[in-house]
């Protein structure tokens, strides 16, 4: 017969383990009195958190497991993969971890900082993958994952791990507090590039857009397209003649049914290329060419 309280108890032993390996994994950094959020050491000049969360702000405080506080600065930000990177005033110790695969049903282990930068940690389960996708913001994310988990708000923009160690990647919300994950794949590409330049660039048209239906008889059968609500002035797509009002079908044959069809064609490598909007104006379908720019910094 085998004796499950001592499964129990050897599973109990590896989750303390982990707890306390995760203590060189993460900090607590400092947002006002009496608040704070997790971030996650990913080497020892970068640590990075949920750039959603965190304030506008030039400068934070750190709090490590061994009660050191260090000073640092922000090194970049990106809304589009909800990373940003703060640089230590001096460089911190770091494990070493080893990015893992997502499988659904496997285990999970996310990690938050209590205000003395010791981990929190937080047991669940993967429950869905998806293929890479486009955030709102137009990054480019490697894959969603997404976990059956209960994370408090100080806990987001911390490491999450699987049952082995291996790094999964960073906590976030999404929509509705759904917990997902940033893949530690996501992480390797945009740090570097925040490091660099602060930013990552990406495409732009300078155009407000919401879902509307399309009119009867319009559109090839397609039923919702993108209305045009605002334009930036001297943006691409003022440029290209488009107006408030416009429903746009398509984007380079793409469809327009929603709004991540479009940010997903505005990335980096789009900087500088023709694409051609089909659009309807006055009963009609008709198309302009537009030329992406680079999305301004405000």
């Amino acid at each position: 017969m085998v004796d499950r309280t001592n499964i129990l108890a050897q599973f109990s032993s590896a989750l303390v383990e982990r707890s306390v390996a995760a203590n060189s994994a993460i900090a607590a950094i400092r947002l006002r009195e009496g608040r704070h959020m997790t971030g996650m050491l990913w080497r020892p000049d970068a640590v990075i958190t949920s750039e959603q969360s965190l304030p506008e702000r030039e400068e934070f405080e750190l709090v490590t497991a061994d009660g050191s506080a260090i000073k640092a600065k922000m090194a970049g930000r990106d809304p589009g993969t909800n990373l940003a990177v703060l640089k230590p005033e001096r460089p911190l110790s770091v494990a070493t971890a080893i990015p893992a695969a997502s499988h659904v049903g496997a285990l999970a282990i996310a990690f938050g900082a209590d205000a003395g930068g010791t981990a929190t940690p937080r047991l669940g389960v993967v429950n869905a993958i998806g293929p890479e996708w486009h955030s709102s913001h137009g990054g480019r994310i490697e894959q969603r994952v997404e976990l059956d988990i209960d994370l408090a708000r100080r806990e987001e923009g911390g490491p999450v791990f699987d049952a082995s160690g291996g790094l999964l990647g960073m906590s976030t919300f999404g929509p509705r507090r759904q917990v997902i994950i940033i893949p530690a794949a996501t992480i390797e590409r945009v740090v570097p590039i925040l490091f660099k330049d602060g930013r990552v660039s990406r495409g732009w048209l300078g155009v407000g857009l919401r879902p509307v239906a399309v009119p009867e008889g319009l559109g090839d059968g397609q039923s919702s397209g993108l209305m045009v609500m605002s334009l930036a002035a001297g943006g691409p797509a003022a440029n290209a003649g488009i107006v408030a009002g416009d429903i746009v079908l398509s984007v380079d044959g793409v469809s327009a049914r929603r709004m991540r069809n479009i940010t997903a064609r505005l990335g980096t490598d789009s900087i500088g290329r023709t694409i051609d909007l089909r659009f309807i104006r006055g009963g009609l379908v008709t198309s302009r060419q537009a030329m992406i720019t680079e999305r301004p910094n405000s």
